[in-house]
């Protein structure tokens, strides 16, 4: 049953949108490859699911301004009970979050913008974090905002790209999310200035642990997390690095790079839970599920679509039907009997997880699995259930939500002689 809350945060929109205010304005085509639209694709699999999208992005506008203070977005809305009351309670600060919400907000009209933002804008909001990373360490961080510098605030971060060329450049290992998010950024950089070289090594670094599975592991190189983890790559590595590839092809018209893509792309589709879940580890080894909770809301309604329609824009399969069985789990998930949707809030639960201390399942499937693919321990699943719910929601999730389903036609948008926005196209939701 759904926690009934009382709000700490008051809400800056009064009168939020609701899912049947949302409006999406069609897109010219732009290029050969293709334009998307996303909403209606997912209609013509299952109107249900354009329903429940539809649903879904009205609780991202809901959400969003509630985990936004004075020009910054928080870490994490919290769910914490006092006494016998519940409220929620904003924490920490994200400078990655900040760069995905500019991502997601850029397709949404400026009002919404405004409204959301507290008068500001999404291209404004990507200069800032921009600014803030400059000083950032965490190259994720640097990755992300110098993709929304590109995308949301249509310039070009050179320090941010300096920083990511030198790392690229260097022996370092770097994860295999934020190549990707490099690649991507790059790529979306191109038609404001050469990035090619970061380009180049990005995309070396990445096919280069392209495994015969398809899949891709959590380092680069592997080796990087150690010899009992070294077969193991999660969910967002897969899905971060099909959406890279997926828009390689499309700007450099890189067949190697769509292989790559639909090879990942049809092995996580294979591997996909018979309630639609995204399992989370997987063994690049011999493809195979390695640990398969938690399974993330993100990723059901977000990340994954966001990945697979990239895909189908760039001219890949089409894996709608994987997309829809994804966002059916959100409402019809067999772990837990609790509502992990709750519109009036503008939250999405987090995720579902076993009971475990420390994350003891993935640590003991990853060194079974190390000493032979495929070995588990019988009886795990009954003494660590998956039975728990993340009562947190993030703002990158409901970024990542509005940009998986709003941004149809981004990828289109990089092919050669494409027509080249000098703004980020908006959607009137």
């Amino acid at each position: 049953m759904p926690i009934d809350f009382q709000h700490s945060l008051p809400s800056r929109i009064q009168n939020a949108p609701s899912e049947n205010s949302i409006h999406i304005r069609r897109q010219p085509e732009q290029s050969r490859i293709g334009t998307l639209d996303r909403l209606e694709a997912i209609e013509s699999t299952s109107h249900n699911a354009q329903t429940q999208v539809i649903q879904l992005l009205g609780v991202a506008l809901r959400g969003l301004p509630r985990m936004h203070k004075d020009g910054i977005f928080g870490h994490t809305l919290r769910a914490v009970k006092t006494g016998s009351h519940w409220s929620e309670r904003l924490e920490g600060d994200s400078l990655r979050y900040a760069s995905i919400a500019a991502l997601g907000l850029s397709y949404a009209d400026e009002a919404i913008q405004h409204q959301i933002l507290n008068g500001s804008t999404a291209s404004e909001l990507a200069q800032a974090c921009a600014a803030r990373a400059e000083t950032s360490a965490d190259t994720g961080a640097v990755a992300l905002a110098s993709w929304a510098a590109a995308e949301a605030g249509r310039f070009h971060a050179a320090p941010l790209f300096r920083k990511l060329h030198r790392l690229l450049a260097s022996d370092a290992p770097i994860a295999t999310v934020h190549c990707a998010w490099t690649l991507t950024a790059a790529l979306a950089a191109e038609q404001l200035n050469d990035t090619q070289d970061v380009v180049s090594l990005a995309t070396q670094r990445l096919l280069s642990e392209l495994s015969p599975t398809g899949l891709f592991p959590h380092m680069l190189p592997a080796s990087a997390s150690g010899r009992l983890r070294a077969h193991i790559g999660c969910l967002a590595d897969q899905v971060y690095t099909i959406q890279a590839l997926s828009r390689l092809h499309v700007a450099r018209e890189n067949v190697s790079a769509l292989s790559a893509a639909e090879a990942c792309a049809q092995r996580i589709c294979a591997l996909q839970g018979p309630a639609g879940q995204w399992w989370w580890y997987y063994d690049t080894r011999d493809g195979n599920v390695v640990e398969g909770y938690p399974v993330y809301s993100v990723h059901q309604h977000a990340m994954a679509p966001m990945a697979l329609l990239d895909l189908r824009e760039a001219g890949g399969s089409d894996h709608f039907q994987a997309i829809a069985k994804g966002l059916r789990w959100l409402d019809e998930h067999p772990e837990v009997a609790v509502t992990l949707v709750i519109p009036e809030k503008g939250v999405i639960w987090r995720k579902v997880a076993r009971r475990e201390p420390r994350k003891a399942m993935r640590a003991i499937s990853a060194i079974t699995t190390a000493l032979a693919p495929g070995l588990h321990i019988p009886a795990l699943d009954a003494v660590f259930p998956a039975n728990q719910v993340d009562f947190e929601c993030r703002p990158y999730e409901l970024g990542w939500l509005l940009y998986a389903w709003l941004s149809g036609g981004v990828v289109a948008r990089l092919a050669p002689g494409s027509v080249k926005d000098t703004a980020a196209p908006s959607k009137e939701i």
